[in-house]
């Protein structure tokens, strides 16, 4: 009996580790499906990888510091857009509640919604630099031959200058890259590779 039970045992195992696997490639699936949104409000949260923290409002003092705020726009060869900031540069006081504007313009001869994407560097500086308001906030949908301006009020949080990584900072570059919306109504009606009017 036990002749008998000996080649069924290897065969047991090998039947309990493809499950083991198939298990493990199902769970690692249905995780990549969350991690993008969990690790987006892991990056919210903390700051990690250069992405802005938000509030209502400047927490407290204003301190007699200044850094330098250096604004880059980029736009996706997909959105037929110019987009670029007003002012390339700003020194500001760390705690100041700034207003800053981007200026976006839609070459298409069509209405052409875009959605912002953002992160500052260094990254470390991501838990200090905070938005109170921001176009990038909301999918935006200019008009054909239409241009605006886009406003962004942030503030440097103090503690920035306790912190040993990033106290001697003096320069912060927010990045914006503007996107196409999938959600776009004009997608159809515009030529092959969604670029009209340039």
């Amino acid at each position: 009996m036990s002749e008998d039970a000996q080649p069924k045992d290897p065969k047991r195992r090998h039947q309990i580790v493809a499950l083991s696997l198939a298990g493990f490639v199902a769970a690692m699936v249905g995780l990549s499906f969350v991690s993008v949104p969990l690790y987006r409000a892991f990056c919210q949260a903390t700051g990690y990888g250069g992405l802005p923290q938000r509030a209502e409002r400047a927490p407290g003092p204003v301190l007699d510091r200044t850094i330098r705020i250096r604004f880059d726009a980029n736009v996706d060869g997909a959105l037929p857009w110019t987009f670029t900031p007003v002012e390339r540069t700003m020194d500001v006081k760390i705690g100041e509640t700034v207003l800053a504007f981007f200026k976006a313009s839609n070459r298409a001869a069509v209405p052409v919604t875009g959605q912002a994407i953002f992160n500052v560097a260094p990254e470390l500086t991501g838990r200090y630099f905070t938005k109170i308001e921001c176009f990038c906030f909301k999918q935006q949908t200019l008009q054909a031959g239409q241009s605006v301006e886009m406003p962004v009020t942030f503030f440097v949080d103090p503690k920035i200058v306790e912190d040993d990584d990033t106290k001697n900072i003096s320069e912060i570059t927010l990045s914006y890259t503007f996107y196409r919306s999938d959600k776009d109504p004009g997608l159809a009606s515009a030529p092959e590779g969604g670029k009209s009017g340039s």
